[in-house]
């Protein structure tokens, strides 16, 4: 059976850090990183995990800012918003949670916050600096996933990767990731033809559809690593279960290591949106980076190592 990469445990390590990097800047500068979060209407899921989000935020002793707005707010009033939140000297990332309701444009909101307090890494200024390899702000689940794979692998470098997904929140940001590692990549989607022969060909699988059990067992290379980034509520036996994008046990039994849903991508998802909080700390303040060399696109692993130490 494969081994089972333990994101929960994983972020757990992470947030430790995070926390006692928040510490030492508290202790010294007096100020600490600050998370805002918007919430648009009342949509549940996004209300637990905005609630999610600002309590992990004050346990790793940054402030939390949260602002949640009724469903009917316009445009224009959720862009003052942002223009107040860029202009406040206290917040130093701001997320807009998605999805927003139908009269609002996304990507007018999202392309209105400051890049360098763009936590989510969806701006479109951090997306052509990912693209081009230069240093941005890095979107949490792939940052997350990324994470984990060189924990689990070391180098990647040479390593063919196959993504399946090309959603802008994980999918294209997850195959500029790979390739600053050094992979060869392949990125999958609706249209690809013969995509069990192609995904039988990764050493790297990484799913994101957003359909539940799609990829299979006999679709895996043996000694694979499969990163399931999916989480789908599918009712089984009389109960709801999340599930992943991948059928987990067939391909438990061929492959090297697979993350589990839940308690896989999910964890790492929120703990690395405070690492991206702290990051911009540091840059809007002028300090050192968290690990300093930490998630330069090129570096690998080394950063891993000092998570190691810190735990």
């Amino acid at each position: 059976m494969a081994t089972v990469i333990d994101g929960k445990a994983f972020a757990l390590r992470l947030r430790d850090y995070i926390r006692l990097q928040v510490a030492s800047l508290k202790s010294q500068r007096g100020i600490a990183p600050g998370l805002a979060t918007v919430l648009v209407g009342t949509d549940p899921a996004s209300e637990v995990y905005v609630r999610n989000k600002a309590r992990q935020t004050t346990e790793a002793g940054m402030e939390s800012f949260q602002h949640k707005l009724n469903a009917d707010t316009s445009e224009a009033a959720l862009l003052e918003l942002i223009a107040k939140l860029n202009a406040d000297s206290k917040v130093h990332g701001i997320l807009v949670q998605l999805p927003l309701p139908r009269h609002i444009g996304t990507e007018r909101v999202i392309n209105a916050i400051d890049p360098t307090k763009d936590v989510d890494g969806f701006h479109v200024s951090n997306v052509g600096l990912l693209g081009s390899g230069q240093k941005a702000m890095l979107p949490c689940t792939p940052l997350g996933c990324i994470m984990m794979l060189r924990e689990q692998l070391g180098s990647l470098r040479g390593k063919h990767a196959v993504v399946v997904g090309r959603s802008n929140i994980v999918g294209k940001p997850m195959a500029q990731l790979l390739l600053a590692d050094d992979c060869t990549v392949t990125i999958a989607h609706r249209y690809t033809e013969n995509l069990p022969d192609l995904c039988r060909q990764a050493d790297l699988l990484v799913v994101a559809v957003g359909k539940a059990e799609m990829i299979q067992g006999d679709w895996i290379k043996r000694g694979a690593t499969v990163i399931d980034v999916g989480i789908n509520r599918i009712e089984r036996a009389g109960e709801i279960r999340l599930v992943g994008d991948v059928d987990f046990q067939s391909t438990a039994a061929v492959a090297d290591a697979i993350t589990p849903v839940p308690g896989g991508v999910g964890p790492m998802t929120i703990a690395c949106l405070l690492f991206n909080t702290l990051t911009a700390f540091c840059r809007i303040h002028g300090l050192p980076e968290p690990q300093d060399a930490g998630f330069a696109l090129a570096e690998g692993i080394g950063v891993l190592r000092e998570f190691r130490h810190a735990s």
